[in-house]
């Protein structure tokens, strides 16, 4: 099994590029992201390897990090995602994007993948969504509450003002983390405008 790989880009293709290893040529697909951040023909290059053996191949697949790795695992493990859908996620989405989409349940953001559509896209979000908080460096109580919204069970005052900042341009993630913050300084029993205006202060930071 290859883990790793360092050498020189000898060519590039559509999808993969060819490394070479001490003379050796090794024909390694990677995502639209990947390719872009990689150097030029005759430069030195280290791809983390998923190696995939099949009945007829062995196929390498290529990542710039370790976690983006790991999320392309994650993704295989989801009902209806192979590898070609995996790669188009990680070519569209950043790794620190997609970890927040799925934590926060944004399944519009992963469906703008080619080839992602709606239910593939909540599928992603249910069957990783406990796995994702901990890779995405977001706020638990901010994914709490989110959670709330979607269940239509956060308390009203935080609803209202959450959409109150949505309605004034900001995105919701970031209204959301500006309404937790202000619930940490007013407390549960605040009123929705008072939270708009501690969250409108927060965001002004």
């Amino acid at each position: 099994m290859i883990g790793k790989l360092a050498g020189a880009v000898d060519s590039y293709g559509p999808d993969w590029l060819i490394l070479d290893v001490h003379g050796v040529g090794y024909l390694v697909h990677c995502s639209a992201k990947t390719l872009e951040a990689l150097p030029g023909r005759g430069e030195a290059a280290v791809l983390f390897i998923e190696t995939q053996i099949r009945d007829d191949q062995i196929r390498l697949v290529g990542f710039m990090s370790e976690v983006e790795r790991e999320w392309f695992r994650m993704l295989l493990t989801v009902q209806g995602v192979g590898s070609k859908v995996a790669l188009a996620i990680l070519g569209t989405l950043k790794v620190s994007d997609l970890a927040s989409a799925v934590a926060l349940q944004d399944k519009a953001m992963i469906a703008r993948a080619p080839g992602v559509g709606p239910k593939v896209a909540a599928r992603i979000c249910a069957e990783l969504k406990d796995k994702a908080p901990a890779l995405s460096g977001i706020d638990m109580a901010v994914v709490r509450l989110q959670s709330q919204f979607g269940d239509k069970v956060a308390p009203r005052p935080a609803s209202d003002a959450v959409s109150a900042l949505v309605n004034l341009g900001y995105g919701e993630t970031q209204a959301s983390a500006a309404i937790v913050a202000a619930l940490s300084e007013a407390g549960e029993g605040a009123e929705a405008a008072q939270l708009i205006r501690l969250g409108l202060r927060e965001l002004s930071r």
